[in-house]
């Protein structure tokens, strides 16, 4: 990317970077805002690959898939590699194309990819076999060396955790349990909700912890106090803020006339106690 952004004048190369580090930064936590800052950086630069490949992926972060396919298309074109052969294939499937992405996982392009998009196009095929409705197909799929190697690597967690969820749609719940539990050891950054799910098989509920009832009778007092105390103060502020405008009327007179407002609040206060 860096010797593409070269070919540009440096005040636009420069903020052409900025705006694709913005999108790194935000495409996980906040994909909106970095698909706001892939289209400027498209607008600055629809010529240099990375910016197309930075575009498509905050496309499909939105689920943008048709916008999102025809960025990876363009930034194939422009490089001629296969490495975004996988996702392009998920975004058929995100059109509602899986057909598409089984064709796409059959073509030459596949052999071309490394270890890892291989694994992936396995896992897109799959998901594809499952938007058809072909569960043993699904599982079939994901069958190979890399599931069944010990040895733990990127892909590894993400690999088991498909087999596991094919394994529990299809109703092999025991087995689907297993691979969970294998999920989740593999899956040290926690990427995945193994844990979860297994201990879902394994009938675990979480609850909220709640406070003893003696607790929550003591607790109910306090507030209670609190609250009579607070009424009172109140009460007594209020009077105290009336004190320079309250007035109250004198029935001999027939007229308002300034209250006595420290008085009146030493009254009111004096009836509480005696009561």
């Amino acid at each position: 990317m860096r010797q593409e952004l070269l070919s540009l004048p440096k005040g636009l190369a420069e903020e052409v970077s900025r705006n694709l580090v913005m999108v790194a930064r935000l495409i996980d936590e906040d994909p909106e805002q970095a698909y706001a800052y892939a289209r400027i950086a498209l607008r600055l630069a629809s010529r240099v690959a990375a910016v197309r490949e930075a575009a498509g992926f905050a496309a499909y972060a939105t689920q943008k898939y048709s916008e999102a396919l025809a960025e990876f298309r363009a930034a194939k074109r422009m490089t001629g590699s296969v490495e975004l052969w996988p996702v392009m294939a998920d975004c058929e499937r995100g059109l509602g194309r899986p057909e598409r992405a089984l064709a796409m996982a059959g073509e030459p392009e596949v052999q071309k990819l490394d270890k890892a998009g291989q694994v992936e196009m396995r896992l897109v095929a799959a998901g594809a076999r499952r938007d058809m409705g072909e569960l043993d197909a699904a599982i079939v799929t994901l069958q190979s060396p890399e599931l069944a190697s010990n040895s733990v690597q990127p892909w590894t967690a993400r690999l088991r955790y498909a087999y596991a969820d094919a394994l529990l749609a299809a109703g092999r719940e025991d087995e689907a349990r297993e691979w969970f539990a294998k999920t989740a050891e593999a899956d040290k950054d926690q990427a995945t909700d193994a844990s979860d799910r297994l201990a879902e098989l394994d009938g675990v509920e979480f609850v909220d912890a709640a406070l003893p009832d003696d607790e929550d009778d003591d607790l109910a007092d306090v507030e209670e106090d609190d609250d009579e105390g607070d009424e009172d103060d109140a009460e007594v502020a209020a009077a105290e803020r009336a004190a320079d405008q309250a007035e109250y009327y004198d029935e001999d007179d027939e007229e308002y006339e300034p209250l006595d407002a420290a008085a009146d609040t030493a009254e009111r206060a004096e009836g509480r106690d005696k009561a």
